[in-house]
């Protein structure tokens, strides 16, 4: 026991009054290796099949709200086990804190953007959003950035703030499927139901499409050229929706070709008057 005691005494460093022993060492040991278990025990209970209560993303966002914490007391653990006094050292370095937080006024803002994005959840993983007229899924929600993924799967990161200050449409907030609409103009003199039921057949036909009832087409104007048509759908795979409007697209333009509906050229008549 002299031994292990004398071990544990062991001075490591001495930098005047200030010594390090084995002990702290192994006490900073004991705090980081404790700290890891408890986080994965709660990983694994949080991310339990018996934890149906929530989804994938609330998930998600608790886990890193909990992580956030338990490192801060922590780390706070660790610089009290160093002999650090945090009260003296914030007391210390007050006027250092508020030059540094104008200086990084920015990352608390996006770190404080990050905190309400995991605790409100408006926005979690695997949602699909639009950001300034890109369509990206968010992939992780970190404590500054967030990163995503575009419909080119293109890694994206963006600043929290970002996303909590400018308007976001969040397509998977309330459904996993979404409505969305394909517009075409036909030739004046076409016969309007037979264009009204190519669109719904177009559109209905595609494997991705849900919920054939509530599919439609509509006659929405007369234009300048053109009978302005629409059609409406409804879709799961909103991720890669611009794929699936071109392959209804594709449809549409066969099945005008073999009903011979014509879409019209936008055209314009120029008259010249002469002075002779």
């Amino acid at each position: 026991m002299e031994t292990i005691k004398n071990f544990l005494e062991l001075e490591v460093v001495h930098i005047g009054e200030y010594k390090l022993q084995v002990y702290t060492l192994i006490t900073i040991l004991g705090i980081y290796l404790i700290t890891k278990l408890i986080l994965l025990l709660i990983k694994k209970t949080i991310f339990s099949r018996k934890n149906n209560k929530l989804d994938v993303g609330a998930s998600y966002a608790l886990l890193q709200i909990i992580k956030y914490i338990v490192w801060v007391i922590a780390i706070a653990l660790i610089l009290e086990t160093l002999g650090v006094k945090l009260t003296v050292l914030i007391a210390g370095s007050a006027a250092l804190l508020v030059g540094v937080g104008l200086g990084l006024q920015q990352t608390f803002n996006d770190i404080l953007s990050g905190i309400i994005l995991l605790s409100e959840k408006s926005i979690k993983i695997e949602d699909v959003i639009e950001m300034d007229g890109d369509i990206v899924k968010i992939q992780s929600i970190g404590l500054r950035t967030s990163k995503a993924l575009n419909t080119d799967d293109v890694s994206i990161i963006i600043p929290n703030s970002l996303i909590t200050t400018n308007k976001v449409i969040n397509w998977s907030h309330q459904a996993m499927k979404a409505r969305f609409r394909i517009d075409v103009g036909v030739a004046y003199g076409s016969d309007i139901d037979l264009v009204i039921k190519v669109l719904e057949e177009s559109a209905f036909e595609h494997s991705d499409v849900s919920d054939r009832e509530a599919t439609e087409a509509r006659l929405v104007n007369f234009g300048n050229s053109s009978l302005d048509f629409q059609v409406l759908f409804f879709s799961e795979n909103i991720f890669r929706i611009s794929k699936v409007k071109s392959d209804i697209r594709r449809s549409i333009s066969q099945k005008f070709t073999e009903n011979k509906i014509a879409i019209p050229f936008p055209q314009m008549d120029l008259h010249f008057k002469s002075n002779l």
